[in-house]
């Protein structure tokens, strides 16, 4: 029977639990993951420092029930192995009297969490490392847990907490010289405003950072300002100017997981500019060699935006369709983005009414989320949907022939082309 919304939300790690409220079954793989990382966040709270007192027996005899629970999950899914590393890095820690060595486990765990768009429940892994730790973890694991903790923040668009958090990462980074951790909390702090929606002063901020950035030679952060850069060119109306930062991100990058993000970018930005051709390119690609959830899903919706662009009915359900089977993992920014993309897919159909819809779901998911340049142009389209009934073309802005007037353009369509054909 699963437990109800009240009971779950009292508890400490609630957020795990509601996979089993959620469930019909309690026994389902999904729900026992859900109790097990309960369980084992559980064990870890008993090191914290107000859990002093707490008796040896009593740690082993709630490590033993949690084990007897992880065990079986850590051959069921690769969560449980996350899972059952984080019960038995506790064991560990409490036997050598050492908080810090179960933070490598809850750091992974979190970072797995985050991946799969499991966003708050990877704010409670961060927090419990956190309250567990309290000064007794190293300075660069503080530092590390509050940017990583920032950037959760910023994907679920709680900007103020985002901004409060990389304001304590880079406090933190300059009282030890950590100059790198100082410029990702510069560039975070960029982004946070950018999505606030004041994309002048994120530009001009992400353009003083890009120089440091550059005279450090941090190829890592001379990426992620890039990309920050192309971002804020995107969303003024720029995309031309945006492409060429975001292919140079593409090219900075070494992890494979943030390359894909940038090449989803320009794939994004490609079809702003009117060349399908080109977006489809790059958005198969990402799909193709994987990543993280986030960037297969905002990848898949722009798919689905493409074959409405062609007036592929077919695509646009096929890709409609996988987009919908990640809607419940969907953070606010990306359902939004789903709604909206799939409104103007429909009204290029033809089907204005569902469309409408749509766009009124999107404009909810963007005003609950604080998204004030997407509220904006989702209240803009609504505007245009009436007297553009008789049209299958909603947005006048995009060009209905590929742009590219520039070497830099045609530069990028080149490399793109012997990317995906190599």
């Amino acid at each position: 029977m699963p437990l109800s919304r009240t009971k779950v939300d009292s508890l400490p790690h609630a957020v795990f639990l509601q996979r089993v409220s959620h469930n019909s079954s309690a026994i389902s793989l999904e729900a026992r993951l859900g109790q097990g990382a309960f369980l084992a966040l559980r064990l870890v709270d008993l090191l914290a420092p107000a859990r002093a007192s707490v008796s040896a027996d009593a740690f082993h005899y709630q490590w033993v029930a949690t084990d007897r629970f992880c065990r079986e999950l850590r051959a069921a899914a690769a969560e449980g192995t996350h899972i059952h590393g984080i019960a038995a890095a506790a064991v560990d820690a409490h036997r050598l009297g050492d908080v810090r060595l179960v933070a490598p486990a809850l750091f992974a765990y979190a970072h797995f969490l985050e991946d799969g768009l499991r966003l708050d429940e990877a704010l409670d892994v961060l927090a419990t490392l956190l309250d567990v730790g309290d000064a007794r973890v190293t300075a660069a694991d503080a530092v590390a847990v509050q940017l990583r903790t920032a950037r959760v923040h910023r994907k679920l668009n709680r900007f103020d907490d985002a901004e409060a958090a990389y304001a304590q990462a880079g406090a933190l980074a300059a009282a030890q010289g950590d100059r790198r951790s100082e410029l990702l909390s510069r560039i975070g702090r960029a982004n946070t405003v950018l999505g606030r929606g004041n994309l002048a002063e994120s530009e001009q901020s992400l353009r003083g950072i890009l120089a440091d950035a550059r005279a450090a030679g941090d190829h890592d952060a001379e990426a992620r300002v890039e990309q920050g850069i192309g971002a804020t060119l995107f969303y003024r109306g720029q995309p031309d100017q945006a492409v060429p930062h975001f292919w140079r991100a593409f090219e900075l990058y070494e992890d494979e997981d943030a390359r894909l993000r940038a090449l989803g970018d320009v794939g994004t930005t490609l079809l702003t500019l009117g060349d399908v051709a080109g977006a489809e390119r790059a958005l198969s690609e990402v799909v193709r060699r994987g990543g993280t959830r986030e960037t297969t899903t905002n990848a898949t919706i722009e798919l689905m935006y493409c074959a409405s662009y062609r007036q592929d009915r077919v695509g646009f359900a096929r890709w409609r369709e996988r987009c919908e089977a990640r809607l419940d993992d969907m953070p606010p920014n990306i359902r939004a983005d789903f709604y909206l993309k799939q409104g103007i897919g429909l009204a290029r159909f033809g089907q204005f009414k569902r469309a409408e819809g749509l766009l009124d779901q999107a404009l909810v998911e963007a005003n609950a989320a604080g998204l004030h340049e997407l509220e904006f142009r989702i209240e803009r389209i609504q505007q245009g949907l009436g007297p553009c009934a008789d049209q299958l073309q909603l947005e006048p802005a995009a060009a209905t022939e590929p742009v590219f007037d520039t070497a830099e353009l045609r530069e990028v369509s080149a490399s793109l082309a012997q990317l995906v054909g190599g």
